[in-house]
């Protein structure tokens, strides 16, 4: 396939899936959501041993991207409905990557960035890159991203990060689970390599069985916390505060929220 946000390359059994958005950070359109799924599809149909991701220019991902907000507010239900599905699609189809997956992070990996890098089997970040579930600071809920959170690092860890919206380092990350190893940039790729034939010496099937038998292990629980999670992201959808935030975003301002 062709695409137009995100570069694909396969070399040696290795493909890699590179964000190629770097005039805006890499952050995520709805064409940049349906490019992943596809790129990730192709590649657990396809030949390839391990699935790398990285970023183009200075970052990861920063996010959703300012164009994917202009005329939220003025969306039908059935339109928002597609927005979370399709999002809940791109993490699904991550995690249950039968391939080994590595995200190589540099630069800001931030909300749906944060994501999709922490969702990799490794992630590996360099020092002080930054990471953060920042929607509740726009009024979004960070609905789906929430199941696969809990599920990584427990409950209590992920109320800090998703109630808070705060931003935190590579270093933090790392001590909560979310990152494998904080590698210096000049050894990134070099790190990355070693990796990729770390795993590549043990056999695809034996990987491939492991990662359906871990999915297998939690897969009633995340349907159902992915199904809780849409449920909530359509009705925070309705709400005040979320056209408000969208609308203070947008406007470069405070936003006012209302009262519960």
């Amino acid at each position: 396939m062709s695409y137009s946000t995100i570069l694909v390359t396969e070399e040696y059994g290795v493909c890699t899936i590179t964000l190629n958005r770097p005039e805006r950070r890499n952050a995520l359109t709805p064409e940049m959501q349906q490019e992943l799924i596809a790129a990730m599809r192709e590649a657990a149909a396809g030949d390839c041993r391990v699935v790398v991701f990285a970023g183009a220019g200075e970052s990861f991902c920063a996010g959703l991207d300012l164009s994917a907000l202009q005329g939220m507010n003025d969306r039908s239900a059935a339109e928002h409905e597609e927005d979370s599905e399709r999002i809940a699609l791109l993490f699904r189809t991550l995690y249950d990557l039968p391939k080994p997956t590595i995200a190589a992070v540099h630069g800001a990996a931030v909300a749906g960035g944060t994501g999709l890098a922490t969702m990799c089997d490794f992630t590996l970040a360099v020092p002080g890159a930054k990471f953060g579930y920042t929607e509740v600071r726009i009024g979004f809920v960070p609905a789906v991203v929430s199941a696969f959170l809990v599920l990584q690092i427990g409950e209590k860890a992920a109320r800090d990060l998703l109630l808070t919206g705060r931003l935190f380092t590579s270093e933090e990350a790392e001590r909560l689970g979310l990152v494998n190893e904080v590698v210096p940039l000049d050894k990134l790729a070099a790190r990355t390599v070693e990796l990729v034939s770390v795993l590549k010496t043990n056999s695809p099937e034996a990987l491939t069985a492991t990662k359906r038998l871990l999915r297998a292990q939690s897969k009633a629980w995340l349907d159902s916390a992915i199904a809780e999670a849409l449920a909530a992201s359509s009705e925070a959808r309705t709400t005040h505060d979320f056209r408000e935030g969208v609308a203070a975003f947008l406007e470069k301002r405070k936003p006012v929220w209302g009262t519960t």
